[in-house]
């Protein structure tokens, strides 16, 4: 029988990068077996990724038309890359070119999942430095950002006087080329290079859940982020070892509990929803079943909603920590903050362009 896990078990699992405030010594230990990926911008070189030695390997054995210059520093175990060219556009060009390079040669079984995403990484200012294909970011290991949404509804026990909440959770589908039938998030999906969190988070719901977009812009709620630093792994279906800096836009949707809106599969990844009890759910992640970086993200809704506090759980302020810890890349979740009255009514109001 399988080793139930526990909540820290499912964190520490998915943030899996040493931490350098908790753990100093394992966090150099980390570094000292990888580059850390530099960028300068005239006032000092700063770190936007970390690049395992496999992959360090195969760029010195590129072709220099497609690397450009490379400079490395053996002692500080540094590299950057593109810093001579000049514009953003450029920048994107010049990365594609030697990704493209890297897939058409089958130099990493990564892109063998290539997706025709462009995803961003950014400067010390919150500027784009550079966009790249999303199955690509691991090989620089650049910080990834993505949406998350809990739908869930809202049920009053009578006999109990209480209330309650199911919450609806789709099983991925088998055909997924990563954690293919594990259960997930009711929505989730990665931010392209220029797209709002919100919108996103419209987009995936349609795409996923077949939210509609009014209801989605009336009643969702973002609640905050959660960041890690995930290592892969193959047995999910991944190529192992990459690592992967995350933050997760976090957003709750309270659905009418009359059955009148009900979430159902749109584009394939889905395979089926159900409505799940918090019981049924724990019992899920004791088990394993659900996607490793979702089952952090119900975790916080656990959190967020008074099922996990610090009188019943022992280990809640590990969870928190884990769950928001330091991405020491520079991004929007530097800067981010949960958005005002004014700023909500905005969204709202919103109609994206056709």
């Amino acid at each position: 029988m399988a080793q139930r896990m526990s909540s820290l078990d499912l964190v520490r699992h998915v943030d899996a990068f040493p931490n350098p405030e908790t753990d100093l010594e394992a966090h150099d230990e980390a570094l000292s077996a990888l580059y850390t990926l530099v960028w300068d911008d005239g006032d000092g070189p700063y770190p936007i990724g970390y690049m395992r030695q496999w992959v360090f390997d195969a760029l010195m054995q590129t072709p220099a038309d497609l690397t450009g210059t490379v400079d490395v520093d053996p002692a500080a175990r540094t590299i950057s890359l593109f810093r001579q060219v000049a514009t953003e556009p450029e920048r994107t060009s010049a990365v594609s070119r030697l990704t493209a390079y890297w897939r058409a040669n089958k130099t990493f079984l990564l892109l063998s999942g290539w997706r025709n995403e462009l995803w961003p990484v950014y400067g010390r200012n919150g500027d784009l430095l550079f966009s790249m294909e999303r199955s690509a970011l691991g090989l620089f290991g650049a910080a990834r950002y993505g949406v998350h949404m809990t739908a869930f509804v809202y049920r009053h026990d009578e006999a109990e006087s209480k209330f309650d909440f199911r919450i609806w959770v789709p099983k991925r589908s088998p055909t997924k080329t990563t954690y293919p039938g594990m259960l997930d998030n009711t929505v989730a999906g990665g931010m392209m290079t220029n797209e709002d969190p919100f919108e996103c988070i419209i987009r995936e719901a349609d795409e996923e859940a077949s939210l509609p977009e009014s209801l989605m812009r009336q009643r969702v709620v973002e609640t905050g982020t959660i960041t890690y630093v995930y290592i892969t792994e193959a047995r999910f279906g991944g190529d192992p070892g990459y690592i992967y800096p995350e933050c997760q836009w976090v957003y709750d949707l309270e659905l009418p509990d009359d059955g009148s809106v009900v979430p159902e599969p749109k584009d394939g990844e889905v395979e089926s929803f159900t409505l799940q009890t918090v019981e049924e759910i724990q019992e899920q992640l004791a088990r394993g079943l659900w996607k490793p970086n979702s089952a952090v993200v119900v975790i916080d809704f656990f959190m967020r909603h008074g099922v996990y506090t610090p009188e019943n759980e022992p280990d809640f302020p590990e969870l928190y920590a884990r769950a928001h810890r330091d991405i020491p890349f520079p991004g929007p979740h530097k800067s981010y903050r949960l958005p005002t009255e004014e700023e909500i009514e905005q969204r709202r109001a919103r109609v994206p362009h056709p």
